[in-house]
């Protein structure tokens, strides 16, 4: 990360939406749960980008905004919609059949592993140093403890979800990186136009592969799902984007250690999920991998080794 990125200091307020937005993210895994229970996977992610793209294109308007009229612009905003929700929210959605929502919510926190890996292959900036490395491969430890190196000779149902959540943190990841290019727009419209272009091609995939109109949702499913696309979707982007900006990319990923966190607690006390021990011990491992990714920590105690020599 650049210099001035880890330079920036946070404030009660930064910490204070840190927390909010693993608490929002976290809950996005227990409100898919729920949704799933009536609605099927496509028409899920069908309506969670098609109501988040009309709550962000109403606050681009109304905060006084335009959106842009150049098609090669929308041609990046339908990447970024493509790697970055499209292909992530229908592989989890899919993946939490099978798996807990908290299971799923430590797979995705995975990204982080995936995206320094990639950019020292695709950017100029990013490039591994041996924190990074070390983080990675502890990382990935941290996921075979997961899943269980003897259940990928069975390949149950279950090893599949797992999977699947794997690969949507890796699209996560590619979007991360492909979203560099946006540096200079403004994150509202970036995040109108890409949920835009997500529902845009979500539309057709949904009633080519499923029959929407034949479900029959209650009012608890329906209140999930506004709760999924308004507040997990729509909300999370303008707080994640003011974060990024204050604080940095850097402190961002402080997000990515909460996130799980909630997502537990709302799948144990809500869901009345029942983790397995195997499942902290992975996470433990992967926390203590984006530890070395993000470097902070780790530094802290390298001066009291050498002193020590």
């Amino acid at each position: 990360m650049a210099a001035n990125e880890i330079n920036k200091t946070m404030g009660g307020s930064e910490w204070g939406l840190i927390l909010i937005l693993s608490v929002i993210w976290g809950g996005s895994f227990f409100f898919i749960e729920v949704v799933l229970k009536e609605i099927t996977p496509l028409t899920l992610v069908m309506c969670r980008v098609s109501i988040a793209a009309v709550a962000l294109l109403g606050y681009v308007h109304l905060s006084g905004k335009r959106m842009p009229t150049s098609l090669s612009l929308w041609g990046t905003f339908a990447i970024m919609g493509l790697f970055g929700n499209l292909l992530p929210f229908s592989l989890i959605v899919w993946g939490q059949q099978y798996i807990e929502s908290g299971l799923a919510s430590i797979l995705n926190a995975t990204t982080p592993i995936f995206s320094v890996f990639l950019a020292h292959f695709l950017t100029s900036d990013e490039k591994l140093t041996p924190n990074r490395i070390a983080g990675i491969l502890i990382g990935w430890v941290g996921v075979a403890f997961l899943i269980g190196i003897d259940s990928l000779a069975g390949w149950a149902i279950h090893i599949v979800g797992q999977i699947a959540v794997l690969c949507a943190a890796f699209f996560y990841a590619c979007s991360a990186i492909y979203g560099r290019r946006f540096k200079d727009i403004s994150p509202v419209i970036v995040s109108a136009g890409m949920v835009s272009c997500s529902a845009v091609m979500m539309i057709p995939i949904a009633f080519i592969f499923e029959e929407p109109f034949c479900l029959t949702p209650g009012l608890t499913t329906l209140g999930a799902l506004l709760a999924l696309s308004v507040i997990c979707t729509s909300l999370a982007y303008l707080i994640y984007f003011r974060v990024l900006a204050t604080a940095g990319a850097t402190n961002s990923l402080l997000v990515t250690f909460l996130i799980p966190v909630s997502a537990i607690l709302l799948g144990v006390f809500i869901l009345k999920e029942e983790p397995k021990w195997n499942a902290f011990g992975g996470m433990l491992l992967i926390f203590l991998g984006l530890m070395f990714i993000d470097g902070r920590i780790i530094s802290k105690f390298k001066p009291k080794f050498k002193r020590r020599k």
